[in-house]
Order: structure tokens, then sequence, then C-alpha cells
């Protein structure tokens, strides 16, 4: 089924081409930059031009400092309690790529 305006929308880029509007574009001619997931491909082009951070980024950061505290601690009871976040970390960490990559 075909979008609903698309009589309108092939009229517009005909009435652009016409004028020239794609004539002398950046990269006219030239394949199109790989694409490792076009289907969100625009929401992850605006949240790399954001800064934004994936979750699964940030996440492994958060293990990073776990880490980091549980190599520092000598206190057992602390220690176990890195060690269960650490774990939940981990868990949040593989949920959070299997989204990421959807």
């Amino acid at each position: 089924m075909d979008h609903p305006l698309i009589d309108l929308i092939s009229a517009k880029v005909a009435e652009a081409q016409r004028r020239g509007d794609f004539d002398d574009l950046p990269g006219a001619g030239k394949p199109l930059p790989p694409c490792d997931d076009p289907e969100n491909a625009l929401l992850n082009r605006v949240m790399r031009e954001n800064g934004a951070t994936p979750e699964f980024v940030t996440l492994s950061r958060q293990l990073a400092r776990l880490r980091a505290e549980l190599a520092e601690t000598g206190d057992r009871t602390r220690r176990h309690e890195i060690l269960k976040e650490m774990s939940m970390m981990d868990a949040r960490i593989d949920i959070a790529r299997k989204a990421y990559s959807r």
C-alpha cells in the first residue's frame, strides 16, 4: 500500500528536480555511506550529533567504577555487595545492548 500522500510527494520532488534543486548536491554520484542499522540510522545520528551516549555504554562505565571500588575495598560485606551489583550490571548491559541493536 502506498503512502496516502504519494502523489503530492512525487509532484513536489518532480517540481524540485525541474527547478534544479538537486543539482550539484554534495556527494552527488557517490554511493551512500555504509549503515549498520538502517532502521535507526536517523535516531543514531541525532544521538551522536547531540552527544548522547547509549545506555549500555553508560552502564559499562558504571561497571568499571564498581570493579575499581572492588579492587580497593577490603571490607568483606562491601565486597559482597559490590559483586552483587556487578552481576546485576552485567545483566543490564546485556539487555541494553540487545535493545540498542534492534
